[in-house]
């Protein structure tokens, strides 16, 4: 009876090891991927960051044989716009004063409109020279306003003949005043140019229609909504017929003024409420509307959107893929190379994925149980009946 009884107290220890060396079972959900190109991309789901850690630090890709994938998180496309134009410039005039140089340039071609310059760019086939140069500004080759002073230089097969502008100028005349010019330089052609470079960043955002439910009482209606937790929302919109003009809040204090008014033969309506990035750290998320003493609205649904983020791993078809998620909320984000190169990678073409079935952990250990503290205590237990055991064996001889 004594050996039973050891033996499921050390069955116990056992097992409060394995607990204390592994107190996490991560979810999986299977990834479908498809294509011939080398990288693919995964959208990930709501039900991914609401088991998730918030950081998503707790993220891992692992191929048939159960090998870690490298990848990082894509959260949206960058885009660069260039626009380029060119008008030339003829010279008009050029004249020594006060032991200066100037040289005296209009737009050679009359425009229609206005035009606005970044720079103005200079050729010539002289050489080994340096110059700073004041720059004016006419709209009627009369009036003078100063620009800028910069250099232009042609030494050593190093040439700057440009003059960036500090602003953009919409002059149609300009003088450059030299202080000397014993070299004798002249410029072969001359141009303004208007030259800007834009970049337009683009976020994933998803559209999601949650389950939610409405309690109504104390001059007030709140909107309980389930499964945004750590998402990052971008708004929230109301679905409703009913004609009202109220206040709503969310649970971190946003405050909007909501309405759906039709009058004198004209609609207007704003239902949504912006949330600019906030991030939903409760499994429930709430909006109270003010109702004072009117009824309730109407709620037939509610809409939310949501920034997400793209996984980006190399893949082959042919083979499978799985996400892990939710192992650990402690867990420090894996640190890929991928990452170094991941702009060169998001030049290229990228095959599309989608997530499959998820399947949750059959069993997770509670948060907050000491584990410890059980071992321990299993500990004693066994020690107190080993002295037990020796004390009566000692007796019996």
């Amino acid at each position: 009876m004594w050996k039973k009884a050891i033996s499921i107290l050390f069955v116990l220890v056992l097992s409060g090891c394995a607990a204390n060396s592994d107190t996490s079972f991560a979810h999986t959900a299977t990834i479908e991927i498809s294509g011939d190109n080398q990288y693919k991309a995964v959208r990930l789901t709501p039900q991914i960051y609401n088991a998730s850690n918030r950081d998503l630090s707790d993220l891992l890709i692992k191929d048939s044989q159960g090998e870690n994938i490298p990848y990082f998180i894509n959260s949206g496309s960058q885009k660069a716009y260039s626009n380029r134009e060119t008008y030339q410039m003829a010279l008009i005039n050029s004249y020594i004063k006060d032991d200066s140089f100037y040289f005296d340039y209009k737009l050679a071609a009359a425009q229609s409109s206005d035009i606005i310059s970044t720079s103005i760019e200079f050729a010539t086939v002289n050489t080994n020279f340096a110059k700073e140069v004041d720059v004016y500004g006419s709209y009627d080759n009369i009036h003078w306003d100063y620009v800028q002073n910069d250099k232009l230089y042609s030494i050593d097969n190093k040439a700057k003949l440009a003059i960036e502008f500090a602003r953009p100028q919409k002059f149609t005349h300009y003088r450059l005043k030299l202080a000397n010019n014993l070299e004798q330089i002249s410029f072969d052609a001359v141009h303004l140019i208007y030259n800007v470079e834009t970049s337009e960043e683009t976020y994933f955002v998803e559209n999601l229609e949650p389950f939610f439910t409405i309690e109504s009482g104390d001059k007030r209606t709140t909107i309980i909504i389930d499964g945004l937790k750590n998402l990052r929302l971008c708004d929230i919109t109301i679905h409703t017929g009913s004609m009202f003009k109220r206040n709503a809040y969310t649970q971190q204090g946003v405050s909007t003024e909501l309405y759906n008014l039709s009058l004198n033969g004209t609609s207007y309506a704003n239902t949504t409420i912006p949330l600019n990035w906030i991030i939903s750290q409760d499994e429930k998320y709430s909006i109270t509307i003010a109702d004072g003493d009117d009824k309730p609205i109407d709620i037939s649904g509610v809409s939310v959107r949501y920034f997400a983020d793209d996984i980006v791993f190399e893949g082959k078809a042919g083979d499978d893929y799985k996400l892990e998620f939710g192992s650990d909320a402690n867990k420090a984000a894996p640190v890929y190379d991928i990452e170094r190169y991941k702009n060169d990678i998001l030049k290229g073409t990228i095959d599309k994925a989608t997530i499959g079935i998820i399947q949750y952990a059959a069993e997770e250990i509670m948060p907050g149980r000491d584990y410890k503290l059980v071992f321990n205590i299993v500990i004693i237990v066994i020690t107190l009946l080993l002295g037990t055991v020796i004390l009566l064996k000692l007796k019996k001889k």
